[in-house]
């Protein structure tokens, strides 16, 4: 990467300079891009002395000729790969805002009962996955279905990149399923979207008027009622331009809540604006868009089979108990990879 190090060189030799920090804002973000490259370079580096050093493994156990050796190469070979694996991927996070936090959003489609319960396994997917990557998340809000599962319920995902991989899952998600809330035991499909923007920094300027905002306040609440307050902390806001609806009920106090909530609202006014930049016709998911037939990006089917397929990029497979639990990288990869969506759809 010798670009990417005479980069890193002028911009630590422009630190030197005495006048650096006259301009804290241009100073600050040249600090930024200086830590940005060295993040990119540390890893390389280290897999360069991994590689050299699996020569000399790979030589030494060829001289020797112990076979009982070779299971350490085969090891340390398999190892390697996969931390090439998750570097190339980090490569390909390289938009504005992918190295930021995210805040996702589950909302159950049409379907009662069903809707809402694949809503509530998505939701509970989608916190096994950000727990075996270490991030941390925060329930903002949770409204619970009428009888079962949740109707939308949006995560705060706090981590490195957590946009980056996260934003890949916007769409909408499909289930096929003998459905247990079925005394016939029939099979039903139901849908779920999932939305997802970036927490944006301070430093973005998103400008909402009070007069554009409609405020809403009651009672926080949760499944089988818990953490219910007896006084009405929970906020719902609602962009009056736009129609963007946003809500918080996490924190104990209303200002809390309202604060949270507006941040939440600024990051999808602001994605918004950047699809408009993107000339996009529509976004590729939306709140607004019919959460129903033929517009699913993946399929989860349980019965008559086991298969989840993901409809932009074809990747699939037949452990879906897995993916339930959380392994979602290949389904991450294939489309940060841009890998072409195969010709075959799974069956109705």
């Amino acid at each position: 990467m010798p670009k990417l190090e005479s980069d890193l060189a002028a911009l630590e030799a422009a630190q030197t300079a005495p006048d650096f920090w006259n301009d804290q804002e241009t100073a600050q973000r040249k600090v930024a891009q200086a830590n940005e490259l060295r993040n990119k370079l540390l890893p390389f580096k280290k897999l360069v002395e991994r590689v050299d050093d699996f020569d000399v493994l790979v030589e030494i156990t060829v001289e020797e000729g112990d076979p009982g050796a070779l299971d350490e190469v085969r090891a340390e070979f398999e190892d390697i790969n996969r931390r090439l694996d998750e570097f190339e991927v980090r490569q390909l996070l390289s938009g504005p805002q992918d190295k930021a936090n995210a805040f996702l959003t589950v909302h159950a489609g049409a379907g009662g009962t069903e809707a809402c319960d694949w809503a509530d396994m998505l939701l509970r997917m989608y916190q096994r996955w950000a727990d075996q990557h270490d991030f941390k998340l925060d329930l903002v809000d949770l409204q619970p279905g009428e009888e079962t599962g949740v109707r939308s319920a949006t995560l705060q995902v706090t981590g490195d990149h957590a946009y980056g991989y996260l934003q890949t899952e916007r769409g909408v998600h499909r289930l096929v399923r003998i459905s247990p809330f079925d005394a016939a035991k029939k099979r039903h499909t139901s849908f779920a979207s999932v939305d997802v923007v970036a927490d944006i920094d301070e430093e973005i300027n998103i400008e909402v008027r009070e007069e554009d905002l409609r405020i809403d306040t009651y009672r926080s609440g949760g499944k089988g009622g818990q953490n219910v307050n007896k006084v009405e902390t929970a906020v719902r806001l609602t962009h009056l331009p736009s129609g963007v609806v946003v809500a918080c009920q996490i924190e104990r106090s209303q200002p809390k809540n309202r604060a949270k909530a507006m941040q939440l609202l600024k990051a999808k006014l602001y994605q918004i604006e950047e699809d408009k930049k993107r000339s996009e016709q529509e976004r590729q998911y939306g709140e607004k868009g019919e959460i129903a037939w033929g517009s699913q990006i993946r399929s989860y089917v349980f019965q008559p089979y086991q298969m989840v397929k993901d409809h932009r990029t074809g990747h699939e497979t037949g452990n879906i108990s897995a993916v339930m639990d959380g392994d979602l990288d290949g389904f991450i990869e294939a489309k940060l990879r841009g890998q072409q969506k195969g010709d075959a759809d799974l069956p109705e």
